[in-house]
């Protein structure tokens, strides 16, 4: 076969997924997450009063896939209703369409959505509303796994918010055991990201286990910007990093903490973080 009946073959194969996975050639993969803050405040952070800002925020970055925290429906309706191009999915953690969900928000244009599913952190994962380990509040793991429309193959994506409190260690502990058992369940070769609000540092028991596995994005990143922690309860002075993004098979071109705000209003209590990811090998 001459070198050019050679490429021509190779073309096709990698056209029909039988050469391998897919080397993005186009933008990088935009990933952002972003815990909303349910809306119980008053005042100035109610969320009537940041909802516009929010959506404004997301538009600016305008991520192929947004992972969310603390998202009710009608938050979620909301984003959507403001935000065209983007379908969205997601279940509360009691189960159906009440209380918190794990929404995930994705560009219709970029992405095509294969699957989706829930899983709850507890003995019982696949019980909606289950929860174990002394937690007062059931978590849970929306994922899904999508495909690149223009090149770059599919890749898994898990979205989650562990337990706040301090006495909630080994919860965490056992949650990313919950998640890196779903992880080991796929190919060894599939692409992952797991982004969330893991109410822990860097310094935690959990981010070891979980940074053993895959990569942190602020850590491997080419480039940073913006602060390295991301809570700040209103007041744009952040004292925790607890908002990660984590893959594997990307390389992380860049990564940013997003510190946008109008005077003395947030969009939430967390700046968002965002990471672009190229699939690597």
């Amino acid at each position: 076969m001459t070198l050019h009946g050679c490429r021509l073959l190779l073309f096709l194969l990698i056209c029909l997924g039988v050469a391998g996975p897919a080397v993005a050639t186009g933008a990088p993969l935009r990933v952002m997450t972003f815990n909303v803050r349910v809306p119980v405040d008053r005042g100035m952070n109610a969320w009537e009063h940041r909802r516009e800002l929010l959506v404004r925020v997301v538009r600016a970055q305008h991520p192929d896939v947004l992972g969310t925290q603390e998202l009710t429906e009608e938050q979620g309706e909301y984003i959507a209703a403001h935000l065209p191009g983007y379908a969205w999915f997601g279940q509360g953690r009691e189960g159906g369409s009440k209380g918190e969900h794990m929404g995930v928000f994705y560009r219709t244009d970029r992405l095509q959505l294969l699957r989706s599913g829930d899983f709850w952190l507890s003995d019982t994962p696949d019980v909606p509303g289950s929860r174990s380990w002394g937690q007062p509040y059931p978590r849970m793991v929306t994922w899904a796994r999508f495909r690149l429309r223009h090149g770059g193959g599919a890749f898994d994506y898990f979205n989650t918010h562990f337990p706040y409190r301090e006495q909630d260690v080994r919860a965490r502990l056992l949650g990313a055991d919950e998640i890196l058992r779903r992880i080991g369940r796929l190919p060894p070769t599939a692409r992952v990201i797991l982004a969330g609000d893991f109410n822990a540092g860097p310094d935690s028991p959990v981010y070891a286990k979980l940074s053993a596995t895959l990569h942190d994005a602020w850590v491997v990143a080419r480039s940073r910007a913006g602060p390295a922690q991301t809570f700040h309860a209103f007041t744009g002075k952040p004292d925790r990093r607890i908002d990660w993004i984590l893959s594997r098979g990307f390389q992380t071109r860049a990564v940013r903490t997003v510190t946008t705000h109008e005077g003395a209003r947030y969009p939430s209590d967390h700046f968002p973080v965002v990471a672009e990811l190229v699939p690597g090998r």
